[in-house]
């Protein structure tokens, strides 16, 4: 029974509108951040000045800047208070790495700022990786042996994974309203540059928009399966 179904499993057409989707948010933020590269911005600031600009305008001087390895591997670590940039954001004077940079320098005031949504996603972070990977085997498993108990428990296991994804929008979102407020206030771009910046971030927002919009496909697709062990 179970190896009949992954053979013909009709189901997987529920992927593809979370496979274009995802295609489609890839193919936007390179495309952004690939145009945007090429625009200088005319403070003359690398990525790695300006977002130690910022955290100094935030009263946030104590937070590590350090030029990481890979593409946009752009991130900020609360645990360690040190926000990293790839060496293509951090060395770059463009509107691209300045939006970035500035991105995350925002993640870096929620964090001082006590914002929310940031706390909680942190706080779901171990539960979100055993989730991540127990529960395509726990799944698979109850299907194997026919037990509906350890399908569910599967299925709650992704749930968790698609909270996390849930609760990371309003993280981006804001991270992002945060740094073009402090990119203005602070008139490191101007009208023109803000409004690529303001791109850039769109599209990298939209990775996440697709990302979640593919588990939710996917979590469909779960619970259609599971219906047809009942069966």
């Amino acid at each position: 029974m179970f190896f009949g179904w992954f053979y013909m499993d009709w189901t997987l057409v529920f992927m593809v509108p979370g496979l274009l989707l995802g295609l489609w948010a890839q193919w936007l933020v390179n495309s952004r951040f690939k145009r945007y590269s090429k625009v200088r911005a005319r403070s003359g600031l690398s990525g790695a000045q300006l977002a130690a600009a910022l955290l100094a305008d935030a009263g946030l001087g104590d937070v590590e800047i350090r030029v990481v390895g890979g593409r946009l591997s752009d991130h900020y670590d609360p645990r360690r208070r040190r926000l990293s940039l790839s060496a293509e954001v951090a060395h770059s004077a463009s509107v691209a790495a300045l939006g970035v940079a500035a991105h995350e320098t925002g993640h870096a005031v929620q964090h001082a700022r006590g914002y929310f949504p940031l706390h909680l996603r942190n706080a779901v972070v171990p539960a979100t990786r055993l989730g991540s990977w127990l529960f395509i085997p726990l799944f698979i498993a109850g299907l194997i042996f026919a037990s509906e108990p350890l399908v569910w428990i599967g299925i709650g296991l992704f749930a968790i994974v698609i909270f996390f994804q849930l609760i990371t929008l309003p993280v981006e979102f804001n991270a992002s309203r945060r740094a073009l407020t402090l990119l203005r206030e602070g008139a490191y771009l101007d009208g023109g540059e803000l409004e690529g910046a303001r791109k850039v971030l769109g599209a990298a927002a939209m990775t996440y928009v697709a990302s979640l919009v593919t588990s939710l496909l996917v979590l469909l697709r779960l619970l259609f399966i599971s219906g047809a062990l009942r069966r």
